[in-house]
């Protein structure tokens, strides 16, 4: 099984988001039994909450579900426990790779990074900016170049 992390500040909007597109592609693709999805956040601040009211609202929109997705802090485990681990900004992927400690061989990048001449390098946080669709628009667009990745490199 090949797990994906979802990484941004507080694990209620950006990162729930891309959890959620993922796996939506995921099964879309019928690869659920292959690729698996979480997300977590640099702090704790959110642990145990339902993803951003504009987070909800957007997925609804687009009929992807969210239901099992609460926030949680990224801990060391997390580098032994996931392949890939995916950054929404610089500062996130930062934070990861201070927390790394050598603790685990999972390929750390920004989701941005797997998109060719993409329009932002890094995903702006919609909980300050309050731009959701925006948001979405990266994500999804992050997520399907992501996936065709995960699926050339590991031969899907």
């Amino acid at each position: 099984m090949i797990r994906v992390l979802f990484v941004c500040l507080g694990n209620i909007c950006r990162s729930p988001m891309a959890e959620a597109v993922f796996r939506d592609l995921v099964d879309k693709e019928n690869l659920t039994d292959r690729i698996d999805a979480d997300s977590g956040g640099i702090g704790d601040w959110h642990s145990g909450e339902s993803p951003h009211k504009g987070t909800r609202e957007l997925l609804d929109k687009y009929q992807i579900g969210y239901k099992e997705i609460k926030a949680r802090q990224v801990n060391l485990s997390d580098w032994g426990d996931f392949d890939y681990i995916i950054a929404m900004d610089e500062q996130n992927r930062k934070d990861m790779q201070n927390l790394s400690n050598k603790a685990g061989d999972a390929k750390l990048a920004k989701l941005m990074d797997f998109v060719q001449d993409p329009q932002e390098e890094n995903i702006p946080d919609p909980y300050y900016t309050g731009n959701f669709d925006y948001t979405y628009e990266l994500i999804s667009e992050g997520c399907n170049e992501l996936l065709r990745y995960i699926r050339t490199e590991n031969n899907i």
